[in-house]
């Protein structure tokens, strides 16, 4: 309906639907105002599972400390998105989830 490209990055992936909703060159980043994202199914034991905001860093680990010493609260570890980087979520002071990614090669 809206011109999307979807692709389902299997088991290995954890049956993450990836949402292209606007191509991008070679350079890592998106045109202004642009945004891409993706979908995962519903797991009965993951806490605050609705749609975020996946925030880009360079540290994970440096991002998760500075999330929970300012009153957030990082929700697990890290996991693997293969050929994507390392992902979690957190919810921040007023409650909101939201997820920070490693790019993979960082």
């Amino acid at each position: 309906m809206f011109g999307w490209k979807t692709q389902d990055l299997g088991e290995e992936g954890g049956h993450y639907i990836l949402v292209t909703t606007t191509e991008t060159d070679a350079k890592p980043g998106l045109p202004a105002g642009a945004i891409n994202g993706g979908l995962y199914p519903v797991k009965p034991d993951w806490p605050a599972q609705f749609p975020s905001v996946v925030i880009g860093v360079d540290d994970i680990k440096k991002v998760m400390e500075k999330v929970n010493s300012n009153g957030g609260n990082v929700l697990g570890e890290p996991m693997d998105i293969p050929g994507f980087g390392l992902y979690v979520s957190f919810l921040d002071t007023e409650g909101n989830r939201n997820s920070i990614i490693q790019p993979a090669g960082m």
